[in-house]
């Protein structure tokens, strides 16, 4: 078990948590939620030891070991990918690297051998023989395959050194797990898998994400901040959004009664105050007046944009056509003879774990990217939007973020401008902020700013709810659903791709890919039918051998 006592943190003047006490107990997981900046990231470090409160402690059973997914992503560069995942169970790893030094000695002497000894106990006793074995079924499940187990970090590329962290995080079956974002630059395969970890996990789980499927499926309870505060609910995100609401409209009935309650006596006290035979009965009022008290009804801290795509133009028939596209990148081909139609009713999700594949195809429908061979014709009655993955060139200038939207804006109005912004959650001065020092967050708003301007009829976005919050990926996902044009979408997030996609292209590894016009949960079905008759029919004819 964990639990924060009394814990306070302020940051200058403003207290980021005041008086919280909370317990975690062992066989739960809690999705700790709450708007941008509410302090969820900075709450885990509290947990984890990585920040002192100003006030107040964390107590965790003796005895226990805590663990907790990294972000810093170079940390472990000159590592071996097998070692760093072992460095989850710290004092099994001393142990490892205790024994190879001794072992390693020319003049082994007998203190070495007592030693060696005692370490070997303790090796066998932790499961160590098995923990490379153990290692190997994490790497495996998160998708980084055995070929690269062996290899050192730095040779690894962005996507796959978060995994090895994730991997390191769960390793050695730590009693209290911390983790921070986990699904992020995971494909849906790794999140599947990790989703199927967690629910078989028996410890205790506290984890943060912008995921509302995979907090659903993970969760069992749910713990919110806001104003400072955490209040725990028992069940998983949907069931705590239920529950809230229901509160506030409990208690809001409950003033209403109360308001006319108030308003009866008020009227009883002012006609009869005066009158000698009642003023037994107006004081008798008057008391109970005072006892009555409204509920305070905070409005949530937490803020939804508006976003709402408005074609300009109504979209014709012939919307793209894509024939025999291939693109070979670094000695890879990404893509292998792609070809499809896109109808004017479309609403595309590209899956899969070859995430270059579906940046690729982007780029190269906007322009940015040549095939090797193919080509692609969009109708003419099209207009494009694009929501690139890596944005950095477009915010590496000096602009205020109303001088860079309105570069891109048909009408070169500033209150015309401010208007989207505003939508965005960007007010008042927020305007003349500089777009080079905003969050990552700030940015994606930005970007969406921008094609709700464009008037496209055509969207195309790759990995848009990356560094949104949970508040601005529903607003995205409502606009998208409500969006009368075309989008062609990459997205890790499993409720998002199935309420907006009525058609999955997935992108195999050899760069050849499947198209299936149906949602994303029918897709994963028929999928998940379809590996275990290839699975039946190789295990018969195994037999019949």
């Amino acid at each position: 078990m964990i639990s924060a006592n009394n814990v306070t943190l302020r940051i200058g003047k403003k207290a980021l948590f005041e008086d919280v006490n909370i317990k975690f107990t062992e066989g739960n997981c809690y999705g700790l939620i709450g708007a941008n900046g509410a302090g969820k990231s900075t709450f885990l470090k509290i947990l984890s030891g990585q920040l002192d409160t100003t006030k107040g402690d964390v107590s965790i059973t003796p005895g226990q070991r805590l663990s907790f997914l990294e972000q810093d992503h170079f940390k472990y560069d000159e590592y071996p990918v097998m070692d760093v995942v072992i460095m989850g169970n710290e004092r099994l790893y001393q142990i490892m690297k205790e024994k190879d030094a001794i072992y390693a000695k020319e003049d082994f002497s007998d203190e070495d051998g007592i030693r060696a000894s005692e370490l070997e106990a303790e090796f066998a006793e932790m499961d160590g023989w098995e923990s490379e074995s153990n290692a190997a079924t994490l790497l495996n499940g998160l998708g980084i395959p055995t070929e690269i187990h062996y290899s050192v970090m730095k040779d690894l590329n962005g996507n796959e050194k978060v995994k090895v962290l994730l991997a390191k995080a769960l390793f050695g079956n730590p009693d209290i797990l911390l983790l921070d974002e986990p699904t992020n630059h995971l494909d849906l395969d790794a999140i599947a898998w990790l989703e199927e970890f967690l629910i078989n996990f028996e410890n205790t789980v506290i984890v943060v994400s912008h995921d509302r499927y995979f907090l659903n499926k993970v969760c069992t309870h749910t713990a919110d901040i806001d104003y400072g505060k955490i209040t725990l609910y028992a069940g998983n995100y949907d069931f705590w959004y239920e529950s809230s609401q229901l509160l506030i409209k409990q208690m809001k009935e409950a003033n209403k009664k109360k308001e006319e309650k108030i308003k009866e006596l008020q009227e009883f006290i002012s006609r009869f105050s005066a009158n000698a035979s009642k003023s037994r009965q107006a004081t008798s009022r008057k008391k109970a007046l005072e006892k009555i008290e409204l509920d305070e009804i905070k409005p949530s801290s937490r803020k939804y944009p508006y976003i709402d795509f408005r074609p300009e133009r109504e979209i014709g028939n012939e919307v793209l056509t894509v024939e025999g596209l291939s693109k070979t990148i670094n000695g890879e081909k990404v893509l292998n003879n792609i070809s499809f139609v896109v109808g004017h009713d479309d609403k595309i999700a590209f899956v899969g774990s070859n995430e270059l594949a579906k940046t690729t195809l982007f780029q190269i429908l906007m322009g940015e990217l040549e095939p090797d061979e193919g080509s692609f014709k969009w109708g003419v009655t099209t207009s494009q939007a694009y929501f690139p993955k890596d944005s950095t060139a477009e915010f590496d200038n000096g602009y205020t973020i109303v001088e860079w939207l309105t570069g891109y804006s048909p009408v070169k109005d500033v209150t015309y401008v401010r208007g989207f912004l505003g939508r965005m959650l960007f007010a008042g001065e927020d305007g003349v902020k500089k777009v080079k020092v905003l969050s990552g967050g700030e940015k994606v708003r930005c970007l969406l700013s921008k094609m709700m301007i464009s008037g496209a009829n055509c969207l195309l976005l790759d990995e848009p709810t990356n560094h949104l919050d949970m508040e601005s990926i529903t607003a995205l996902n409502n606009g998208l659903i409500k969006f009368k044009g075309v989008a062609l979408f990459s997205c890790h997030d499993h409720q998002f791709v199935q309420t907006t996609a009525n058609r999955i292209i997935e992108f195999l590894p050899d760069g050849t890919m499947i198209d299936k016009i149906s949602t994303y949960d029918e897709y994963l079905e028929n999928d998940e039918m379809a590996r275990k008759r290839t699975i039946y029919t190789a295990n018969k004819e195994d037999d019949e051998n």
